[in-house]
């Protein structure tokens, strides 16, 4: 297998930034403040470490949001 160039690893890793950005807009989150945005997520990972079904429901929640883009 061969190694990513250093250009080859800043675009992909500029394209999964820009992916989760988008990830944001699409919870219809843009216009927060960045620290709001970062402790929705630290909150996020603490959940979902407590609660096993917690996962599964925010995965569940998602793929319905998803699938609404291909109605």
């Amino acid at each position: 297998m061969r190694r990513l160039s250093s250009a080859e690893a800043r675009r992909k890793d500029t394209r999964e930034k820009i992916e989760l950005g988008g990830l944001i807009v699409k919870a219809g989150l843009r216009y927060e403040k960045r620290a709001l945005l970062l402790g929705l997520l630290i909150d996020a990972v603490r959940r979902l470490e407590q609660d096993a079904g917690e996962r599964s429901r925010l995965t569940s929640l998602g793929a319905e949001a998803f699938g609404r883009d291909h109605e």
